[in-house]
Formats: structure tokens, sequence, C-alpha cells
């Protein structure tokens, strides 16, 4: 394998950089990456990648971020969508899913669904427990922050959409679904009327005895978790309109003991031709009334860039991903900032200490790609930032659909 690609093997051309600085590049052989997940074992550090266009699993070690070392690649299931991963309590659960239309998908050939559950106490040799079935499509971006359960975004058979799932991992072998919530309209094969399109759940974030549910069309969702098997609703905030209702709500990060949640919705088009994606906070201090309190400011181009806006930059511009602390000890859990992927506009940064005022304080935005290695975005070939994660040493680790692992670090 290639050792390791260090900030001198960059990408060539300019890059935009605001209060971080790259400490170090890692090329992945060739496979972009895309959700991530970090575990620190005997203080050696352990990052974890699906990709997007190759099926299966990295592992690095950036324990020196500047020298990252790709320890092996974990082939995954063919015609299937490995690109979600999580690690936590020595367990690491893979998602496994129907590839969406236009992603490089033979839709002539089967594919693989569920999760699978990984032990990776031997953090470089991951070794496999079990696997949870859905009978359908799969599951998308779980929530897994060690114990006993799993929080999917699942498409059971019989479902249009997404759906919530809580899974039982008491015998890792045979994991077990043991609670689910739907929008009404969903459950198609128990005659239900359906529901307007993008009505999905993209990610649910569990602290306590409640999970935070970013459903797309039917934006943010609190439902109280405390009995497994039952979850039931507390309040719903809609957001579309006016915001773009496909992935109206796509992440939502509760900030614990603040009575905030950080939502942000999902570019979809390329070339901005959509209505705005949202990112900002929700006040849930009266979590059966949330109210949207602030908005985060557009990211504008940096001095001389040959665009008048990001929209004119091609691809996709918009709010992707949230770096996600999940009280996990390796991630980073700072209630008074929030780092976001915009795609086309690379990472902001933003300092939420007044909630009313988010202000941005720190931007990393990547050259364009020089070599497609997929086949998004359609049009012009240029940077797509995707999944951001910081770990507990401020080190911060961004994925791109072309380029390899920017490593990065947070100053000032």
């Amino acid at each position: 394998m290639r050792k390791a690609q260090t900030a001198n093997n960059l990408p060539r051309g300019d890059y935009s950089l605001r209060n971080v600085e790259i400490v170090g590049y890692h090329d992945l052989e060739g496979r972009p990456g895309f959700k991530m997940a970090i575990q620190e074992v005997a203080g050696r550090w352990y990052l974890y990648l699906g990709h997007l266009w190759h099926r299966g699993w990295s592992i690095l070690d950036v324990t020196d971020p500047s020298d990252p070392e790709l320890l092996r690649f974990v082939p995954g299931p063919s015609n299937t969508w490995t690109i979600q991963i999580q690690v936590a309590g020595g367990l690491m659960i893979t998602a496994l899913e129907k590839i969406d239309t236009g992603w490089g998908e033979d839709p002539t050939a089967g594919f693989e669904e569920g999760f699978l559950v990984w032990d990776v106490s031997s953090p470089a040799d991951p070794v496999r427990l079990g696997r949870y079935s859905t009978g359908g499509n799969g599951t998308h971006r779980n929530f897994y922050d060690g114990g006993r359960y799993v929080h999917c975004s699942s498409v059971p058979a019989g479902y249009d959409g997404h759906i919530y799932e809580i899974v039982d991992l008491a015998d890792r072998s045979t994991p077990r679904v043991v609670g689910r919530w739907w929008v009404s309209g969903q459950w198609r094969a128990g005659g239900e009327a359906g529901v307007p399109p993008g009505t999905s759940l993209h990610a649910a974030y569990v602290t306590g005895h409640r999970a935070y549910l970013a459903y797309g069309a039917a934006g943010l969702i609190i439902l109280d978790v405390a009995d497994p098997t039952a979850p039931a609703l507390v309040s719903r905030l809609d957001l579309a309109p006016p915001f773009n209702p496909i992935i109206a709500a796509h992440t939502a990060v509760p900030l614990h003991g603040r009575g905030l949640v950080a939502v942000n919705s999902e570019a979809i088009e390329e070339d901005c031709d959509e209505p705005l994606g949202l990112a900002g906070l929700v006040d849930v201090a009266d979590e059966r009334a949330p109210r949207l309190v602030s908005l985060f400011s557009l990211p504008t181009p940096p001095p001389g860039a040959p665009y008048r806006n990001f929209c004119e930059r091609g691809g996709r511009f918009g709010p992707h991903n949230l770096h996600q602390p999940q009280r996990n000890p390796a991630h980073l859990d700072r209630e008074d900032l929030v780092l976001l992927t915009w795609f086309n506009a690379g990472l902001r940064i933003y300092d939420i200490s007044d909630p009313r005022l988010p202000r941005e304080v720190g931007e990393f935005v990547p050259p364009d790609p020089l070599e497609r290695r997929g086949v998004l975005p359609a049009g012009r070939l240029v940077a797509q930032s995707e999944d951001v994660l910081a770990d507990a040493r401020g080190f911060v680790y961004v994925t791109d659909k072309n380029h390899g692992l920017h490593l990065l670090r947070l100053t000032n």
C-alpha cells in the first residue's frame, strides 16, 4: 500500500484558509472518502472511512496527522453503498444500502442491505460479529455511541423513504429491531396514503431520552425514546417551505445544556437550481415548541476568485454535514463552535457563543480536483467537500467527492 501523503503532496491549486492550517493529506489510494469515524486506543488514533465510489472501508493511523498511514482497505459488497460508518465502545457499525440512481449503481445487479457489526478492539483488524437486515433497501446514516442500541435511518420493506428504527445489539450476532417510528403516510404496505416527496429520515441524534430526527421534508422531529420499544412524538418543526424541501433537514445536533439544536439542509442540485438550504440554530428550551432563532451566514468566495458567488463555481453549493460529538471521547466537543461543510464552499466554522448572532470565524476551501474519480459532479469538475470530523486534539478531517483526505488543525 502507498504509505502516506503529507502536506507537501497536496493537490495542486489555490487553497483558502482562515483560522485553520493544513497539516497533512492522504490520497486514500484513489478512493475518495465520505463519512468518517475515529477512536483512540492505547494512545494511538485510528480514522475509519466509508467511500463514495468504492465499496468498502479504509482504516488510517492518524496519530501523527502530518504523516497519516493507510493501514488497510476492507472490501465491501458489490453494487452496495458502504458510505456510512460509526465507531464507539470498541464496535464499528457499517451501513449497507441500495445505491441511489445516478451514483454509479448497476440497476440489473443485486445489492446488500442493513448494517454490519464489527469488533474493532484491535483497531486495524476488524472482526465481523453480526448483521442486521431491514428486508428492504437498507440503512443510511445510523447513530451509535456505544451500548445496546443502534438508532437507524432505515428503509424496511413496505415503507416509502427512510424511517426511524431502534435496533438492539444485546446479541451482536443477530441484532433485532425493537422500536419504530415514521411519519404517517410512509407505511405503504399498511395502507397509508403517502407523504410529500422528500419525507425521509436522514439521520438521528440521540441524547438521554430524546431522539432528534433530521427528517427531510418533514423537518426537525423530537421523539421521547425513554421506552425504546415505543418512541413517542414530542414535537415537530416544519422547515419547508421556504427551505429546500428535498432534504430540508439533513442533520440535527443538540448542544447539551444550551437548549439549542444545530440544524442544516442538504444542497441537492448543481448550480443552485433549487430553493435555499437551511443552516442555523433551533431553540428547544421549550421542546414542545421548537423555534428557529438564527441562520449561519452564507459563505463568500475568497478574494480574487473568478466567480461572484459559489453558485457560479459549479457543482453543488449549500450545507451538507455537521461535525457530531456524539459523546465520543475521541471527538471534539465544543458547545461554542459549529463545523459545517458546504460542498464547493469547503468547510466553514461558526462561533455560536451568542446563538442570536452566529459568526463565521474559519474556513477551508480546497482547489478543484484535477482527476475525476466518480460520476459526480455531473457538470464542471469542482471541489465538493462532503463530511467533517474533528478529534479531541483539535485536528479536523475533511472528505471530498474527488479529492483524498485533508487533515487540518484549528488555530486561534
